[in-house]
């Protein structure tokens, strides 16, 4: 009975195992499936919620639509590398001669005394008409007003003579930021020379996409030159700690040449209490030898040396 019933034991505990086994990994893959689902469900609303931001400020008035390209801004900036208020600096204020006052959105700081200006107001009330609207007609007249708007923006932007504010360094060219890549694509679609003339009057027209890759190289640029700087720092350093050692070393030497006259001095000196017949020494030493009361007597190291030296002469 033992032989018969004790492998089908073992086949049952395996077949328990197994099934544990299985139970489990299937607990962990509802668990995970649960945690996905949830995730996804969250990136849904926030997906929902941006595009009914986008919506919103779409059909907002200009400041509203300032506002949320504005924001739109801050985030490429975030993700460019760029600190801000070091190679950034948001809403600066400036005057002009005549004492206007400017508020550029943006100002990207360059190496080498430059900045340029990003300004993230141009209105897309007509494209928010020319997206939503079903007519054809409709669509074709919003997209111009669309197209014109743009050009609108460029033109007066273009008025704005940023050089000559106060604080604000020399200008190679404003950026003139569109927050939506398809809006910037139908603007050009209905004028393809909006933008060659904007490049003319030294703005050029960027959206996220190509703004994020400009700002990545400026970030680039400012790395190189913080290393170049560093380099130049480690140089400046490295020379003052060379012209630091050098004049130790002169000293060294000079007081090595002092030690060598003092020495010659010592030695000129006490040749001439020791050395010779009847030195110095000697001679005061014999005073003590016929009683001649004294509080402290030579050292004995010099009288002997003296007592010698006088024998030998």
């Amino acid at each position: 009975m033992n032989e018969i019933v004790s492998p089908l034991k073992e086949q049952l505990g395996d077949f328990k195992k197994r099934i544990e086994h299985v139970y489990e990994h299937e607990t962990r893959d509802r668990v995970t499936l649960r945690e996905e689902i949830s995730q996804l469900r969250k990136d849904t609303q926030k997906m929902n919620q941006e595009a009914l931001n986008l919506t919103r400020a779409l059909k907002g008035d200009n400041k509203t639509q300032g506002n949320w390209g504005e924001m739109i801004l801050e985030k490429v900036l975030e993700e460019s590398g760029l600190r801000k208020g070091i190679e950034y600096d948001p809403q600066g204020s400036f005057r002009d001669e005549d004492n206007s006052l400017f508020k550029p959105d943006i100002i990207i700081r360059l190496p080498g005394d430059k900045d340029v200006v990003v300004d993230s107001k141009v209105s897309l009330v007509a494209y928010e008409r020319y997206c939503s609207t079903e007519d054809d007609a409709e669509r074709v007249k919003a997209l111009k007003e669309h197209s014109l708007a743009v050009r609108q923006h460029i033109k007066g932007l273009s008025e704005k003579d940023y050089s000559s504010l106060k604080g604000l360094r020399s200008l190679d060219f404003v950026l003139l930021f569109i927050p939506i890549e398809s809006a910037f694509i139908a603007a050009f679609q209905a004028d393809e020379k909006v933008f060659a003339d904007a490049f003319e009057h030294k703005i050029v027209v960027v959206t996220p996409t190509t703004l994020l890759a400009t700002l990545r190289t400026i970030e680039n640029i400012w790395r190189y030159e913080r290393r170049n700087e560093n380099a130049r720092i480690i140089a400046d350093k490295a020379g003052a700690l060379y012209d630091k050692i050098r004049g130790f070393v002169e000293d060294l030497d000079k007081l090595g040449t002092q030690l060598s006259t003092v020495n010659k001095t010592y030695e000129g000196v006490m040749n001439k209490l020791t050395l010779g017949q009847g030195n110095l020494i000697r001679q005061a030493s014999s005073f003590v030898e016929l009683g001649v009361k004294v509080k402290k007597t030579i050292p004995k190291k010099i009288s002997e040396q003296a007592t010698l030296e006088d024998e030998e002469s």
